[in-house]
Order: structure tokens, then C-alpha cells, then sequence
């Protein structure tokens, strides 16, 4: 079963995310910040990271900067799920190293969609 870190500061966007990974067999780890998602991320092997861009602590850019820079995570599939739509955001989450974007309030066949294409 592949493990999938949902971060995000909303808990209910959280329950969403793993409600909706779990129904489909993932297992999914929650953070509620950046900070908290970089513990969980080096305390547990995770397949896919789900994360919010705008969170206290530690945003999302910031997360996916510090989780890139372990060796397990280089490759691992990071998926930004915001509110933001902005052009310019994007290219500096792809830059920070994101590999999707999901635009909330998402539907839940998009964030299965992902989870699909990058983990098969």
C-alpha cells in the first residue's frame, strides 16, 4: 500500500484528501504546516506528497524546498493543492520542485487522477 502525506492547515481539506486516498487504497499521513509535513515526511517512507501553498510556519514553497533537499524525496511526486491560480506562483512551485498543481475546491477524481498518474 503506497503512503501519501496530505499537508495542509485546513483539517478539513485534510479529511477531504484522506477520504479520498484512502477509498482508493493509498494510506495517507496528515501535517498540519510545512514544518510538521517536513517531520512526518523524514519520519515515515511517503510515495506522493499532497500539499496547500499558503499555511503558517513553514508555506508551501518553503516545505517542498526543504523536502527536496532529502535524498528519498528527490524524485517523489509533490502535488500543490490551492487556491492559488496565479501563472507566476506556478512556475516558483515548479521551480521549488512540484511536479502537479490542483486548483481547490478540487474534485475528488482530479486528486485521484493525480495520485494515479504518478503512482500507477
Amino acid at each position: 500500500m503506497k503512503t501519501i502525506l496530505a499537508v495542509d492547515d485546513s483539517a478539513s481539506v485534510r479529511h477531504m484528501v484522506k477520504i479520498t486516498l484512502t477509498a482508493a487504497g493509498y494510506q495517507v499521513i496528515e501535517a498540519g504546516d510545512g514544518r510538521d509535513g517536513l517531520a512526518q515526511a523524514k519520519a515515515n517512507a511517503v510515495a506522493m506528497i499532497v500539499t496547500d501553498l499558503n499555511m503558517p510556519n513553514m508555506n508551501g514553497l518553503e516545505f517542498i524546498r526543504e523536502v527536496r533537499k532529502l535524498p528519498p524525496y528527490r524524485g517523489v511526486p509533490i502535488v500543490f493543492l490551492t487556491t492559488e491560480s496565479d501563472d507566476g506562483m506556478k512556475q516558483q512551485a515548479k521551480a521549488a520542485g512540484a511536479t502537479g498543481w490542483i486548483t481547490k475546491p478540487f474534485r475528488q477524481e482530479q486528486l485521484l487522477a493525480a495520485a494515479k498518474k504518478f503512482l500507477g
